[in-house]
């Protein structure tokens, strides 16, 4: 810590800042590029880059017009391009951010990106301690995040299809057995197909244990005969 602090202190100027941010906005986009996401390397070296000279230029902008005086017609704050940075970076953000069926996937890209801009503000602002605590921390979160999330027991969601053939199918059989397996419905949809004579049950289940979805579908089976139709989305 205190050699990477001693590096920052030694090229605190323009250049120096901008080759801090190459550093650190690289060591969280190698690790976002090494798991394959959308945002990965290049993507965070220049966001981080970027932003670190628009807070460099933020701040020669105050330093060369902070002599007018209180009551001139102008006036300079270096924190307002720094406050459309945190706003703006969320559009970059969220097209990191894609939904595949039930799933969500790139939230924890989209942060990575917003911390990186944040470490961007702190590079340009030669505020280094913070900087680099921020991205070993960063970096120790999604490295060593996931390690600890295995062994969280967390809820599934998930959709089950039913397709039952005639005019009163029993859907009170369905959610017995989605009763017993400990699986709790949320919501649940049906439409009747009066040509086929059929019903489509989309049921919204909510479970803790993956390997009872098998169990799950035997049960039904065995539980209501004139299913033409089952699955799981």
């Amino acid at each position: 810590m205190h050699c990477l602090l001693n590096v920052a202190e030694s090229v605190d100027n323009p250049v120096g800042k901008l080759l801090i941010a190459l550093a650190l906005g690289g060591i969280i986009g190698w690790e976002r590029e090494r798991r394959g996401r959308p945002a990965g390397l290049r993507t965070h070296i220049l966001v981080c880059v970027g932003v670190t000279l628009m807070m460099v230029v933020s701040e020669h902008i105050f330093e060369k017009y902070k002599t007018f005086a209180a009551d001139s017609i102008i006036r300079v704050d270096p924190g307002r391009i720094a406050a459309q940075v945190v706003t703006g970076i969320g559009f970059l953000g969220a097209g990191t951010i894609m939904r595949f069926k039930t799933t969500v996937r790139g939230l924890t890209t989209a942060a990575s990106l917003w911390v990186v801009a944040g470490v961007g503000l702190a590079v340009g602002s030669s505020c280094y301690i913070p900087a680099i605590l921020t991205t070993l921390i960063t970096v120790f979160a999604l490295f060593l995040g996931p390690l600890f999330e295995r062994g969280i027991r967390r809820d599934i969601y998930r959709t089950l299809k039913v397709c039952v053939s005639g005019t009163e199918p029993n859907f009170t059989s369905i959610t017995e057995v989605l009763k017993n397996n400990s699986m709790e419905l949320q919501h649940y949809e049906f439409e009747r197909n009066l040509v086929k004579n059929e019903v489509q049950y989309n049921i919204d289940v909510r479970y803790k244990d993956e390997t009872l979805v098998p169990k799950v579908c035997d049960d039904i089976t065995k539980s209501i005969r004139d299913i033409t139709k089952l699955g799981w989305e």
